[in-house]
């Protein structure tokens, strides 16, 4: 074997087990897309979808899409490419199409980060990364079934990506670059009005690059080369601009929208309400400063959070003592500002915050780099070590990693309710916060209620639709249950209760039909509630 097969060999091995682990969550992905409930949000994007669809194929001359709810404050890209694909497959359901193309996009994400950890860290770096995100359960949790926060996550990948390319090729990024570029911050801003944020990361790497060179250079050649590589990413611009016109057509309706958008978001406009945290049912606006660092603390695999701490310091590290061209560690200074620049914001300005950390879905690809960062280097330290030594950290490495995918097995497909060891796992959470806040299980439990339904129907009441009160999504209760059911608010003539495992829901005594339950913590709950009336189904006090 010559010198050079030698030196490709741990390359071509990562590679090819990032291939492999791609194909395999592709595999899952397709096979278990379908599985994943109804929440929230699900109806209200699919009428945004459809009017954007409209707009669109109207000429741009139905604008009903300008007035819909507050949804044309956000982008709707992802929408619409469900509406079109609906349009097109008449014969597919328009939420399992949702569920398919939030699957692909999280798809997109794990190569993204792959290509991107590759650049950063190496071959074992890209596949340390893109395993990390995978075994995130914020980000795998929610892409199936977030049509905000996971698209908008994927496009902050492909922003960081262009812009790692960018560095990369430093002063002068090549026409694909910034075309890449381009796309990408259109899809981000486009995405959500936030993703202007990443302006703070970009310009906080420049800012180090012209810095740094300031030293090696002087100010006015670094000045010059800083100069020469931002107009040329401004060339970006108007791609940037038309993408961002096409998935959030309103964002460039009038210059000033942007601006309008992000002052909308500054205020919270919704009745408050009380979510658990920490063991406390809290009114929204008043939680504490530390609920977004406390629930990464918590909901993170403890590889995960192991080795994101250790890629930031070793990336700090790196930025101020490495001897790498100052264009180079620009890159780190990027991905940690994106790591973490918006926790501490949230820290410092104490927005309302609500739904666990679901509004920090898009950091998540940035924190997966900094742990590929992180195990790329504990791997290259491992190579010098004895044979018995070096097994043993790839054993740990392994461990580290398996342990999060089997819990995902067992709560699957409530993967986004995951707790790590730190609470207890899910069991432990179960009284200190919030698990299945989006009201996903109501899939299992209509399914299973309509089981029983069919077994006795005819000791059921005939000629009338079945009423079932619901404490959970309504919309979504009422499409998973189906025509012969009618959902209600009306707890005294129901004559089923259909409610979710979260503090709010009142417990009843009545016969439980249906128990929807993963590692002993109750995720919902159908009672035969005949003749039983009850007072509400919220909990005393909610």
């Amino acid at each position: 074997m010559s010198v050079l097969q030698f030196e490709r060999r741990p390359g071509t091995i990562a590679d090819a087990c990032a291939v492999a682990l791609l194909a395999a969550v592709v595999a899952i992905a397709i096979l278990t897309f379908s599985d994943y409930g109804l929440g929230w949000d699900d109806f209200t994007h699919s009428q945004y979808g459809d009017l954007l669809y409209s707009y669109f194929s109207s000429g741009l001359t139905q604008r009903k899409v300008f007035s819909f709810v507050n949804l044309y404050y956000y982008g709707g890209g992802f929408d619409l490419i469900a509406a079109t694909l609906a349009k097109l497959l008449p014969f597919v359901d328009v939420f399992d199409i949702r569920r398919l193309l939030g699957a692909l996009v999280g798809l997109a994400g794990f190569f993204i980060v792959w290509r991107t950890g590759r650049r950063l860290a190496g071959p074992w770096g890209g596949l340390a990364a893109m395993a990390l995100l995978m075994i995130c359960p914020l980000f795998f949790g929610h892409m199936f079934m977030n049509a905000k926060d996971a698209p908008f996550a994927v496009s902050i990948a492909g922003l960081i990506y262009a812009t790692v390319r960018a560095f990369d090729e430093f002063p002068n990024p090549t026409p694909r670059t910034v075309t890449l570029f381009g796309l990408c911050l259109g899809l981000s801003v486009g995405t959500r009005v936030m993703g202007l944020m990443t302006g703070v990361y970009i310009v906080a790497a420049i800012g180090f690059v012209l810095v740094a060179e300031s030293f090696q250079l002087g100010l006015k050649d670094a000045a010059k080369r800083t100069l020469r590589f931002c107009g040329l990413l401004a060339l970006g611009g108007p791609l940037a601009y038309f993408v961002m016109g096409i998935a959030w057509p309103w964002g460039v309706a009038e210059p000033l929208n942007p601006l309008m958008a992000l002052k909308y978001y500054s205020v919270f406009w919704e009745v408050p309400w009380r979510e658990m945290f920490d063991g406390r049912a809290i009114m929204v606006p008043d939680m504490p400063r530390i609920y977004v660092p406390l629930l990464f603390s918590v909901q993170m695999p403890e590889i995960f959070l192991g080795l994101v701490l250790s890629g930031a310091a070793g990336a700090v590290v790196t930025v101020f003592f490495g001897k790498e061209a100052p264009a180079k560690r620009a890159r780190l200074v990027l991905i940690v500002t994106a790591a973490f620049f918006p926790i501490m914001l949230t820290v410092v300005a104490r927005p309302v915050v609500y739904n666990g950390i679901r509004h920090f879905v898009f950091i998540t690809p940035a924190l997966s780099l900094l742990g590929g960062f992180a195990a790329a280097w504990i791997w290259e330290r491992a190579q010098r070590m004895p044979r018995l030594a070096r097994g043993a950290v790839a054993a740990a490495i392994l461990v580290g990693f398996a342990l999060p995918a089997k819990e995902f097995r067992t709560l699957h497909p409530y993967e986004y309710t995951y707790y790590n060891n730190f609470v207890g796992g899910t069991r432990g959470a179960d009284s200190l916060f919030m698990l299945d806040y989006w009201g996903l299980a109501f899939k299992q439990a209509a399914a299973e209620l309509d089981e029983y339904v069919e077994k006795h129907r005819w000791s059921l009441p005939q000629g009338r639709k079945l009423r079932v009160a619901v404490c959970g999504p309504h919309f979504a209760a009422a499409a998973e249950l189906g025509p012969r059911y009618e959902t209600t608010y009306d707890s005294k003539n129901a004559d089923f209760y259909l409610m979710l495992g979260e503090f709010y829901c009142a417990e009843v005594k009545a016969p439980t039909l249906v128990k929807i339950e993963r590692d002993g913590v109750t995720y919902a709950t159908v009672y035969d509630v005949r003749g039983r009336p009850f007072p509400s189904v919220f909990a005393e006090g909610q």
